[in-house]
């Protein structure tokens, strides 16, 4: 049962890190809490249904058009949304006051193009295999590699291209950068856009595991908000780390409490974890 619990909590963890990278990528880079982080997911995995569940296109075609779809969005919000209003106002709640609204219109246009229905698709791949004694299906196998390759992608662009060292000069230092000629307004569209993609894959590669609904988005950010909390907000490492300890967390806590009060103990232990380190594992103090 042991090994059962471990298996599920790196299922778990490995998407999660994926969604939190996303997060953490767009707060790095402009300082903005995306509320709208979860309505991306939602999104991705309603791209994912109708390319693979109703037109019947393979299911990589389907991870092609939701990076493509959630990649124009990214770039929309942060161009004609997010942009003009840290350009004209100084106050940190302006973006934040945006980034609720944001959430609120993707939700509601979400409903009202795909309704509130739970859609799933069919199984990208049967069978089960054996690890010990744990059970994995392959589906959740397949979740497994292709985010452990997305995330793995991911740190590798960041580290060895220039895009990426553009986007870690941002993060780290704005002003610095734009001084040594970074596109100060290019990259932070460049990031928006891979943080919309991370969570739309991450909900694209789900659909075909727990289905999807309309109503998903904002439990999916509080999720993510978790992650970022626990790891540090910011720092790329710190979501993983994050996303893996939830997983982890949440699995064991399913199989001890099976009467559904995991969340109610998980957030009675981030209010005591932040009030001794409200920065997280691996972020630095704000300020």
């Amino acid at each position: 049962m042991t090994e059962q619990v471990i298996v599920n909590g790196i299922y778990s963890g490995v998407q999660y890190a994926l969604i939190a990278l996303g997060l953490t990528l767009i707060f790095a880079l402009m300082n903005v809490l995306n509320f709208a982080h979860g309505q991306m997911y939602v999104l991705g995995a309603f791209v994912t249904y109708y390319v693979y569940g109703v037109l019947g296109l393979p299911f990589w075609l389907a991870l092609v058009a939701t990076a493509l779809t959630l990649g124009i969005v990214g770039v929309l919000f942060e161009k004609f949304l997010f942009r003009p209003v840290l350009r004209r106002s100084s106050r940190e709640e302006s973006s934040m006051l945006l980034a609720a609204g944001t959430a609120l219109l993707l939700e509601s246009l979400i409903l009202i193009v795909f309704g509130e229905k739970h859609r799933g698709v069919p199984s990208v791949v049967s069978g089960v295999i054996k690890i010990g004694d744990a059970y994995l299906p392959m589906g959740r196998l397949l979740v497994i590699v292709l985010s452990a390759i997305l995330i793995g992608g991911f740190i590798l662009f960041m580290q060895y291209t220039k895009p990426g060292r553009a986007l870690r000069a941002l993060a780290q230092d704005r002003e610095a950068a734009q001084l040594q000629g970074v596109d100060v307004g290019t990259y932070s569209m460049i990031g928006f856009a891979m943080g919309a993609m991370l969570a739309g894959m991450a909900g694209a590669m789900l659909v075909a595991i727990s289905g999807v609904n309309s109503g998903l988005g904002t439990w999916i950010s509080i999720k993510a908000f978790i992650m970022v909390m626990i790891g540090g907000a910011g720092v790329v490492s710190g979501a993983i780390v994050g996303g893996l300890i939830l997983g982890m967390i949440e699995s064991i806590g399913y199989q001890m409490l099976p009467g559904g009060e995991t969340y109610l103990f998980i957030f009675i232990g981030l209010i005591i974890f932040l009030a001794i380190r409200p920065h997280g594992l691996m972020g630095k103090p704000w300020g």
